[in-house]
């Protein structure tokens, strides 16, 4: 019989199956972005299109980013240890923020040279023909690796490779604009070779801002939104047992997602039952949304937004016991005593098995024997039958 494949194990056949996707696109990606910033660099330079070079730089700029993916999703992709028992995810969104930067940097210089030359207007020539069939090209073959970069990237729930078919995704844009700019020049206006070099280089600005905002948000753990808050306080809510929700807090951590909440249910139920609940509270918001890493519930049996919080000074289960045997006598060994910290106090249950022990451990003899304690709130007694 063959032995079922434990957790780990899946969890890293997972991740070598997700890097390798990861690698493959990358570097597909990354030969067609080298040849077509080859092929629009040398066009732009012989044929006399600004737009066009400025559009080849751009691509090479797709060729630093995918060498930037390589690197941070083979590190990222690894299995969580004992230094980073959450996994290392938050690589990847550093990488994306190094991505954006780079944008940013790029984009800013060529605005600037280009935006410098459209104001001296020292611009005289037509770009050739061969101009549009190097932007063409580069149009149809950005359109292909982009669709097929981002289906990788959702399917391995991957924010930097999604951010990296969408950076393919603007050179396909930009490209475009140098079809229209260099038809505009050949019929006359010449000056919008170069305004569309600025326009394509204010896209890559846009773009490398996006990443770079968003990395920003993720890594100072920004939460859900409010809509997707509201949406999976409401399942809480609607769970059996649950009696309110408060103090939910959410972060991401790459495309999975980490929750806290706190769960109000009836202080008189078991611990046991307030987990089951717990766990009930867990399958729906899995259900709601695929990409929840990490639930930690807190069972509360009272909303302590609303209550001063329990004090650390109330006394524990000993004390209590050290107290009643000073004050009235040793519990019978058989008998249970159940606590329940309450607005900051402590109210008893006493189960006794003897009739006969009711005498002594009486509700009214506890009540009067502790009465000038300040945690104590009330007491109970049950008593078995005779």
């Amino acid at each position: 019989m063959q032995e079922p494949i434990s957790s780990a194990q899946q969890n890293r056949d997972s991740l070598a199956g997700e890097m390798r996707a990861a690698s493959r696109v990358t570097i597909i990606g990354m030969i067609l972005d080298a040849v077509l910033g080859v092929i629009k660099v040398i066009a732009g330079a012989l044929f006399h299109s600004q737009a066009l070079l400025v559009d080849g730089i751009h691509s090479f700029t797709d060729v630093a980013s995918d060498l930037v993916v390589l690197g941070v999703m083979k590190i990222s992709r690894q299995e969580p240890d004992e230094d980073h028992p959450y996994g290392h995810q938050r690589i990847e969104t550093f990488g994306t923020l190094v991505l954006g930067s780079i944008l940013i940097a790029v984009g800013a210089a060529l605005a600037w040279e280009n935006t410098l030359r459209l104001i001296e207007g020292n611009v005289d020539t037509v770009p050739g023909w061969p101009v549009l069939v190097a932007a063409a090209l580069s149009v149809a073959g950005k359109e292909w690796i982009f669709r097929y970069t981002r289906h990788v990237g959702l399917k391995i729930r991957s924010d930097l490779i999604i951010a990296n078919a969408w950076h393919s995704r603007t050179d396909a844009f930009s490209s475009i604009v140098v079809l229209v700019s260099t038809a505009g020049a050949m019929l006359g206006m010449i000056w919008l070779d170069v305004f569309a070099a600025v326009v394509i280089a204010g896209i890559i600005i846009h773009i490398g801002w996006k990443f770079t905002w968003d990395s920003v948000k993720e890594l100072v753990d920004t939460g859900l939104s409010h809509e997707d808050t509201e949406m999976l306080k409401s399942i809480a809510r609607d769970t059996d047992g649950v009696r309110n929700v408060h103090e939910l807090r959410s972060r991401r951590m790459g495309h999975d997602i980490l929750l806290d909440i706190h769960l109000v249910v009836r202080p008189e139920i078991s611990v046991s039952e307030g987990h089951q609940i717990g766990m009930q509270v867990v399958a729906g918001m899995r259900d709601a949304l695929d990409n929840i890493r990490d639930i930690n519930f807190h069972i509360d049996a009272e909303n302590d937004e609303d209550q001063p919080l329990t004090s650390e000074r109330l006394p524990s289960r000993e004390d209590i016991r050290a107290v009643l045997a000073r004050h009235i006598g040793e519990l019978p060994h058989h008998s249970r005593l159940r606590l329940h910290y309450l607005k900051n106090k402590v109210h008893l249950e006493l189960f006794l098995d003897e009739y006969e022990e009711k005498t002594l451990f009486s509700s009214a003899n506890i009540r009067d024997q502790l009465r000038d304690y300040p945690w104590f709130g009330s007491v109970r007694v049950w008593v078995a039958g005779p």
